[in-house]
């Protein structure tokens, strides 16, 4: 009786050994799966950066270019040199999918940072200055645009 309990018991140990060695294997899978994962991000990062990199180099002679023509007085090539690598960089930018954020119109707390509210004629809650523009990628906020937003006009001012 007691090797027929054991015969009995022996079949239904054999595949509860089968689920836990499968279920260990799935674990070390996923883990290996994770691990490659974040290799590959890693990768697709630094392929990204030098991508940048490699876009901004140009940039960064022009720059150069412009600041020799400041050690030879050239006022006219240096703002010239100055607006060439403006134009570089906000196109490499544009081309990213950066894109400047707007400024006209009522403020949002979402993409714009309140400096300041002054007193104007312009309808309360409306931006007036802008301090530093504001960048987005697609839908994210790189850097918010800081700026002076309308108050109500003064109390008994002349306007």
């Amino acid at each position: 009786m007691t090797e027929e309990h054991q015969q009995h018991h022996e079949p239904e140990a054999a595949p509860v050994v089968e689920e836990d060695d499968r279920l260990l294997r799935l674990a070390a899978d996923f883990d290996n799966f994770k691990k490659r994962a974040a290799r590959e991000r890693a990768e697709y990062v630094a392929l990204a950066n030098e991508r940048l990199v490699k876009d901004l180099l140009p940039i960064l002679d022009d720059l150069e270019r412009a600041l020799d023509a400041v050690g030879q007085h050239e006022e006219a090539t240096v703002e010239e040199g100055v607006r060439l690598v403006h134009r570089s960089l906000a196109t490499l930018l544009e081309r990213n999918g950066v894109r400047e954020i707007a400024t006209d119109g009522k403020f949002d707390p979402h993409v714009h940072e309140a400096l300041l509210s002054q007193p104007s004629d312009a309808e309360e809650g409306s931006v007036i200055d802008v301090v530093q523009k504001g960048y987005a990628i697609g839908d994210r906020v790189v850097r918010p645009a800081r700026v002076v937003i309308a108050a109500a006009p003064a109390n008994g001012s002349d306007g």
